[in-house]
């Protein structure tokens, strides 16, 4: 039978830890004594790891004790695998600890509805006696006054604010429907906006200016940033009925991706003006923002920490 035929038999921890130990010591007895374990059992990891490995990872001669290329090269391996298993039990454990009390949660509404509702459900049931308010407004709610302990909010930044926690990055895209495409046709400029039907989530007054920036400007001379003021018969205050509007083939409309990329893949809604990426007062990111003294409460922290790893992996 050749070796790769063999069936693969597993290296535990403690051949990790006793390589590098010996890797780190240069020394079979000290690295017993570090590890408060016998030399014997540091000799027989170490035989059985090289044995796994099919190779010899350390040269010995009666004076010392030194790595072979392949026992230099498996170091960085090892660190890493210990790394993975101690993250590992850290993230187990976490999953375990018992979170408990309520937690105030506010977040804006379409990302609340279409985003973070996905994910509370399973953070709930990893935690049977933690409870959630989640109120989903608009509105800059003063934390201290409505005891908000986690706030996630619109962000110019990455990290706007001091004690701000960033967990996703937003894009923004002008879109219609291709209805309204075949009916009035695509405006090539920024400037030809203002002779279309546009669709825009209206909370003041200057909503109605929509500011455009250029992805490659091929003359230098031309501007990269580009103001235009917009109008059109439909103005409302949620996203989600700027989406409704454009499907409908009522305009164009301003929509971050998480409201607008499956129309787009589907081909309910085409892009529109693609060299140029809107800019909006509402910002780039979603940030998570906690008081430092509620972000030392386990349930706030653990929250904000398993909605930053969900962001991270795009579920």
């Amino acid at each position: 039978m050749n070796s790769s035929d063999r069936p693969q038999r597993p290296i535990s921890t403690d051949m990790l830890e006793a390589f590098l130990m010996v890797a780190e010591c240069r020394s079979v007895s000290q690295a017993a004594v570090s590890l408060d374990v016998a030399k014997s059992l540091i000799s027989k990891r170490i035989a059985q790891l090289e044995e796994r490995l099919e190779t010899t990872l350390f040269s010995r001669s009666t004076r010392k004790i030194a790595l072979t290329p392949a026992g230099e090269t498996y170091v960085d391996y090892a660190k890493r695998a210990l790394a993975e298993v101690s993250d590992g039990m850290e993230r187990v454990r976490s999953l375990r600890t018992e979170l408990s009390g309520n937690l105030r949660l506010t977040a804006p509404v379409s990302w609340g509805q279409r985003v973070l509702a996905k994910h509370l459900p399973e953070f709930l049931k990893m935690h049977p006696n933690l409870e959630i308010d989640l109120m989903l407004t608009d509105r800059m709610m003063d934390m201290a006054t409505e005891r908000i302990d986690v706030a996630l909010r619109w962000s110019s930044h990455s990290q706007h604010e001091r004690h701000g926690t960033p967990l996703t990055e937003i894009k923004w895209f002008l879109t219609a429907a291709p209805a309204y495409i075949a009916q009035h046709g695509l405006p090539a400029e920024p400037a030809q906006l203002n002779g279309h039907a546009c669709v825009y989530y209206r909370r003041d007054n200057t909503d109605d200016h929509w500011t455009l920036q250029h992805n490659q400007a091929a003359n230098p001379s031309e501007p990269r940033h580009v103001e235009v003021k917009v109008s059109g018969r439909y103005r409302v205050d949620n996203p989600e009925a700027v989406l409704e509007a454009a499907l409908a083939g009522m305009g164009i409309a301003l929509l971050p991706d998480y409201l607008c990329v499956l129309a787009i893949e589907q081909g309910s809604l085409v892009k529109v003006l693609t060299p140029w990426t809107p800019q909006t007062k509402f910002g780039t990111h979603i940030v998570a923002l906690c008081p430092p003294d509620r972000k030392k409460i386990s349930r706030n922290q653990a929250l904000i920490d398993d909605l930053q790893r969900a962001m991270s992996q795009g579920s």
